[in-house]
């Protein structure tokens, strides 16, 4: 993620009033319609800033690490309890019926209305955090796109309490974002030796849990949207899951692009020392 230049400024200004839209509609159904259950999309955006001036204050004062920093707790409890929801289910009703359509649009497994509101208000303070301190690049920042993406697709199915546990298995993926952010604070601490035992092992972690974390649960997703289409009641869910699962799809071959990139970067020194052998 790296700091925007000047041309980024136009784009920061509209990311920043799509979240202050954002803002203003959460409070308005927690505090007009009487929707206290939402109450915790707040307290997710309040836990992680405390985080922020935690880390900001104890750790380092580095904008970039401390965002990197607060997202790795992000990562980390999330995957936690998303494993929890889960494997809870899963021994309460086995796979026969946990993973039905009515069961992934219309119901909610316990836990994981709390659990999608708390990473909902997350990702509106990253992307607040990203906005504050320019940590973004590019006319069109992907990760601010991405953060937009879910924000609008995780609002509304939490206002319409409709596919809650579609967007719990879509959360499976922060397992592999364990391992994107402690390569990133790995290296920022200085930690680089490409031969080194750590550097091997969280390649083959980062890798393992890109596909079976991120990669093809999403597409599994993605086909079990399609299958189930005719099951839809005409509306906004199929198109909205449809679109958002689209987005995230196209953003996971990104990353995949990006991830060799990175790969092929912190490998070379190790093939450079192979040929000079």
């Amino acid at each position: 993620m790296a700091r925007t230049e000047q041309g980024g400024d136009r784009a920061g200004a509209f990311f920043l009033a799509t979240l202050l839209l954002w803002l203003v509609s959460i409070l308005f159904e927690i505090l007009f319609n009487r929707r206290d259950e939402l109450v915790y999309v707040i307290a997710g955006c309040l836990f992680f800033q405390a985080a922020n001036w935690i880390v900001r204050r104890c750790i380092s004062r580095d904008p970039l690490f401390v965002n990197t920093f607060v997202s790795l707790l992000h990562s980390s409890t999330t995957s936690a309890s998303v494993v929890y929801i889960l494997l809870s289910q899963w021994m309460k009703d086995g796979s026969g019926t946990m993973f039905e359509h009515t069961q992934l649009v219309g119901g909610a497994w316990p836990w994981a209305y709390k659990a999608l509101c708390f990473s909902c208000g997350y990702f509106a303070y990253d992307q607040w955090d990203m906005l504050q301190y320019r940590l973004y690049g590019g006319w069109i920042p992907s990760i601010l796109v991405h953060h937009l993406i879910l924000l609008l697709c995780f609002t509304l199915a939490l206002y319409r309490n409709v596919t809650i546990n579609y967007l719990i298995l879509t959360l499976v993926c922060e397992l592999h974002s364990i391992f994107l952010h402690s390569r990133k604070i790995r290296r920022m601490v200085g930690i680089r030796d490409a031969e080194s035992m750590i550097v091997k092992v969280e390649w083959v972690l980062n890798w393992g849990t890109f596909f079976l974390a991120r990669l093809v649960p999403h597409i599994l997703i993605t086909a079990k949207l399609i299958k189930d289409s005719s099951k839809f009641r005409s509306g906004v869910e199929l198109p909205l899951a449809l679109f958002g699962m689209a987005g995230m799809n196209m953003l996971n071959a990104g990353l995949a692009i990006d991830l060799f990139g990175a790969f092929r970067r912190e490998i070379s020194p190790m093939n450079s020392n192979r040929r000079r052998d």
